[in-house]
C-alpha cells in the first residue's frame, strides 16, 4: 500500500512530480492513479480533473523525462550523426538516473508534446542523410527501438528504486559473474567474458548505436 502523502495544492505539474517520485521509489509498476493520489494527498477522482485516464498522465509523465533539451540536441551545425549521437546518449543518461523509467517509457504513449517534437527532429536528420519521407520513418522507429531497448536491458538489471552505480561497477559486477562461466561447457563465452561484461557500457551503446545507423543509411 503507497502510504498517504501531505495534501499538496494540485496542479498538473504536481501530478506528474508525483508520478516521478513513485516511479523512483517503487518503479514503474506503483505508478498508477491510485497511488499517485494517495502521494498528493487526494481522492483518486481529483486525477481525473486534470488528465483523463492514466494514459494521459503516463505520456506527460514520458514528455518529462524526453525534457525540453531532446528535441533541441537534433538542431544545430553538428554534423547529424553527432547530432543523433548526443540524443541518444542524453536518453541513455536521463533514463538511467531514473531505472524505473525505461519499462515506462517503453510501455507508454509517445505522442505529447514534446515526444511529437522529437519524433519530427528526428525525421528532420533522417531526411538531412539522404532517406526518402517513408524510409525515414520507418527509420526513426528503428532507432527508437534500438534506444530504448539497449536502455530497457540495461535498465532490467538495477535496483528501479535506486540511481545506476557507477558504468565500472556494474561492469565489474557483470565480468566477476561471466569470468565465472566453465570454458570447457561455453568456449565462446568464457573467450568473449570481458566484451560480454561491457555490454552495460557506454561504449557498447554508442558501438552499436553508430553501427545500427550505418546500417539504415549507408
Amino acid at each position: 500500500m503507497v502510504k498517504p502523502g501531505p495534501k499538496r495544492t494540485l496542479s498538473e505539474e504536481a501530478i506528474v512530480a508525483a508520478a516521478l517520485e513513485l516511479l523512483d521509489d517503487r518503479g514503474a509498476e506503483a505508478v498508477s492513479v491510485r497511488g499517485i493520489a494517495s502521494r498528493v494527498g487526494v481522492a483518486p477522482n481529483a486525477i481525473y480533473t486534470y488528465f483523463p485516464d492514466k494514459a494521459a498522465v503516463l505520456r506527460a509523465v514520458v514528455d518529462r523525462l524526453i525534457g525540453e533539451e531532446g528535441p533541441a540536441l537534433l538542431t544545430g551545425d553538428a554534423p547529424w550523426r553527432d547530432r543523433l549521437r548526443d540524443l541518444a546518449l542524453r536518453l541513455r543518461a536521463d533514463l538511467l538516473r531514473h531505472p524505473g523509467a525505461a519499462a515506462l517509457v517503453a510501455g507508454a504513449p509517445m505522442d505529447g508534446q514534446r515526444a511529437l517534437e522529437l519524433g519530427e527532429r528526428l525525421l528532420d536528420v533522417l531526411a538531412e542523410a539522404g532517406l526518402e519521407p517513408d524510409d525515414a520513418a520507418r527509420a526513426s522507429y528503428a532507432l527508437i527501438v534500438y534506444i530504448l531497448g539497449a536502455i530497457a536491458l540495461e535498465a532490467a538489471e538495477l535496483d528501479p528504486t535506486r540511481p545506476a552505480p557507477p558504468e565500472a561497477e556494474r561492469i565489474a559486477a557483470r565480468r566477476a559473474a561471466f569470468g565465472a562461466v566453465p570454458a570447457d561447457a561455453y568456449p565462446r563465452t568464457a573467450r568473449a567474458a570481458d566484451v560480454i561484461a561491457g555490454y552495460v557500457s557506454t561504449d557498447q551503446f554508442v558501438w552499436g548505436l553508430d553501427r545500427f545507423v550505418t546500417g539504415l543509411v549507408g
